[in-house]
């Protein structure tokens, strides 16, 4: 069961950014780190109440007129009512409610989506109280104080956005068709590629950006296989800045990437790798999934016998974080190589679902250790004990050691790579946990 997600909708300054930094436990949405990497994100998983969701702050706009003001925030709603399950909409008590808190309000409602109301900046309840309850006026229900500068109310909120979550019950079977999320920038081709592989038009391709603005899903049989495959496209053709844009892209992103198995990062062939499919891909790697990165429109670009080669080197090198990931070449226009697609597919999702017998697993962690000494500070050594994988999906391993503080990345990391190299694990992270003995 994919997790919850949850928007927050608001005015500028009425507190977003903060309400989202305080939810994530720690200042994300104004760090920015090494270009080219997904860290610069606006979406964060929580866990409140033994739940397990993704916060996504839909703001980021602060312009000038009243009129864009409330055009952005309606913009920010309709997202918000497109992707979201739950929608906390932010309201701040110093501001009082304007006449763009009214309008919103009024989507939201006809939306029949869960909404929370959230006034913010109650920094003195019992002072603030008679202010706090005109947000009643509103209709949406009873207004939440909280004060996301000093952290109270927090957990208020929290209750109140998690009864909304579904349970699942006892007797719901699961679906286990393998769950294929396309994602890119627009106009890659991701709908062509969908309507290649079903040989109809279903999906609407256009050289206009944006065409496809919701996900869509698609069963696709394949020998006699059902697949879904979600076509992510998203971006409506309006003239936004580029921030307004890319949060679109990444919240429907993240949303469909929450449902899939495997994710299929398509890059146009003719343009080459991206600083914006990096944060695409670090989506889908941030959360665990198998990738494939698919390049698109190989059939327009000019070759020699040294393209190829050339092009995976940027790939790998631009995502030097997932060097996990398969990389196709195809035209969706052509149909050149679309028939390995599938075989791709069921390859990384055995991988993303393969076990390794622990007795096997010690073996290549004592041969590892013997080649290459754990490291050591202060003339305390790292002691490897034992490993044993816990789950799937990404596999997960657990890794005993005496001191964690020792258990350098680079350590880690060259335990991943012998595990590699004697299963492969192609397409799929592996996600890997240190703990001292004792410790649970």
């Amino acid at each position: 069961m994919s997790r919850p997600i949850v928007a927050l909708v608001g005015r500028p300054n009425v507190g977003k950014s903060t309400l989202f930094n305080v939810l994530a436990g720690e200042r994300i949405s104004i760090v920015k780190d090494t270009p080219g990497i997904t860290r610069d994100r606006i979406y964060a998983d929580v866990n409140w109440g033994g739940r397990d969701f993704t916060v996504i702050d839909t703001g980021g706009i602060e312009p000038d007129s009243k009129d864009v003001i409330l055009s952005q925030m309606r913009e920010q709603a309709e997202i918000a009512i497109d992707s979201a399950d739950v929608i906390i909409f932010l309201t701040d008590i110093k501001m009082g409610i304007s006449d763009a808190d009214d309008k919103v309000a009024d989507m939201l409602r006809r939306s029949k989506k869960p909404v929370v109301l959230a006034v913010n900046k109650v920094d003195n309840f019992k002072q603030q109280e008679l202010e706090v309850y005109e947000f009643y006026n509103l209709g949406m229900g009873d207004p939440v104080a909280i004060s996301a500068g000093q952290k109270t109310g927090i957990g208020d909120l929290l209750d109140e956005v998690i009864k909304f979550f579904p349970e699942k019950e006892a007797g719901e079977e699961e679906d286990d068709r393998p769950r294929i999320a396309i994602v890119g920038k627009p106009n890659v081709g991701k709908s062509s590629i969908v309507n290649k592989l079903l040989g109809t038009n279903r999906v609407i391709v256009s050289d206009i950006a944006g065409t496809t603005r919701d996900a869509i899903d698609t069963e696709i049989i394949h020998d006699g296989k059902p697949y879904v495959f979600i076509d992510t496209a998203g971006l409506r053709r309006k003239n936004k800045v580029h921030d307004e844009l890319e949060h679109y892209m990444i919240l429907r992103t993240v949303s469909a990437v929450e449902r899939a198995d495997v994710v299929m990062i398509v890059i146009d062939g003719k343009e080459g790798i991206t600083e914006q499919d990096a944060k695409i891909a670090g989506i889908a790697h941030d959360r665990g999934k198998g990738c494939i990165v698919v390049v698109n429109k190989w059939d327009l670009v000019e070759k020699n016998d040294k393209t190829m080669n050339e092009y995976r080197k940027k790939i790998f090198s631009t995502l030097s974080f997932m060097p996990y990931m398969e990389i196709m070449f195809i035209s969706a226009e052509t149909g050149q190589r679309m028939h390995k697609i599938f075989e791709e597919i069921d390859m990384v999702i055995n991988n993303c679902a393969m076990r390794v017998q622990t007795g096997v697993l010690n073996e290549i962690m004592t041969e590892a250790v013997a080649l290459n000494q754990p490291p050591s500070d202060k003339g305390k050594r790292l002691r490897l004990f034992y490993m044993t994988q816990v789950s799937v999906k990404p596999p997960t391993f657990v890794i005993f050691v005496n001191d964690k503080e020792l258990m350098h990345f680079s350590y880690t990391r060259y335990i991943e790579n012998k595990i590699r190299e004697a299963f492969g694990f192609s397409g799929t992270p592996l996600k890997f946990i240190i703990r001292e003995r004792g410790e649970k």
